[in-house]
């Protein structure tokens, strides 16, 4: 997409050029322009996928609350693991809830739109940013790799507990007894594993791996795609933060 001229600076001329130039080229070579992974996207049902991904949310901070091992460390630690640990436990939920969805690409503004509000919107607030579809499906990608593994729930489980404890992030003040909390989680879904896949040796490293992967995708397209819809402009984390030090019976009754 080196030379596609769809992300030309002057976009007036890339539509005069693309109506002018579409029999000179092979329809082939359109076809092989990459420029759609770049296209913005949303929920193709929002409503239902936004109140499944809720519900996940709700069971990923239940299950943070519900230990007692963190609910024992200083309230500093518990914000920096929550920071650093919700998104690849949620996407673990949306695995162990087989959560599917699906999307469609934004519609884009037209062109009187973008001329009639060319140089007004000064002091407006900026429009939300969009997930892209390769960051989408690059989502997919890990979700469906881990729906590969056919986890069992004490699997889940421990392999959330290793995630959660995790001693490499800055600051923590008790990082000794959380590398000590991580090893046992990873210690025991090993021998876990021995007698569940005595034939697969090597799973314990693979799911180790495959774990990594979902570190990987940042906070910002989950909110952006799950969340926004819902909380509009809201902080995520102020919101997470309420929900992991309100009172367990209104954490039930949200």
């Amino acid at each position: 997409c080196e030379r596609c001229r769809c992300h030309s600076e002057d976009k007036h001329t890339a539509i005069l050029y693309n109506l002018l130039s579409q029999n000179l080229h092979p329809v082939g070579a359109r076809q092989r322009c990459l420029c759609h992974q770049r296209r913005t996207v949303q929920l193709r049902t929002p409503h239902v996928t936004c109140q499944a991904a809720s519900d996940v949310l709700v069971k990923t901070i239940s299950f943070m609350k519900n230990l007692p091992s963190f609910h024992q460390l200083p309230r500093e630690d518990q914000i920096r693991l929550l920071d650093s640990c919700w998104v690849p436990l949620f996407l673990l939920g949306l695995v162990q809830e087989m959560v599917t969805f699906e999307v469609t690409v934004t519609p884009a503004p037209s062109m009187l739109k973008k001329i009639l509000l060319n140089g007004q919107s000064k002091g407006q607030e900026p429009e939300r940013t969009q997930p892209t579809l390769a960051a989408v499906q690059r989502l997919q990608c890990c979700l469906n790799t881990f729906w590969g593994l056919d986890l069992s729930p004490k699997e889940y489980a421990y392999l959330k507990g290793a995630i959660l404890f995790n001693p490499d992030i800055p600051g923590l003040k008790t990082s000794v007894y959380i590398q000590s909390l991580q090893r046992e989680a990873q210690r025991a879904l090993q021998e876990l594993l021995k007698p569940l896949h005595p034939e697969d040796q090597g799973r314990f490293s693979h799911i180790l791996l495959i774990t990594s992967t979902l570190k990987s995708i940042p906070p910002s397209l989950i909110t952006d795609l799950f969340f926004r819809p819902i909380i509009g402009s809201a902080d995520i984390m102020e919101l997470l933060m309420e929900m992991l030090f309100e009172a367990p019976d209104q954490l039930k009754a949200s």
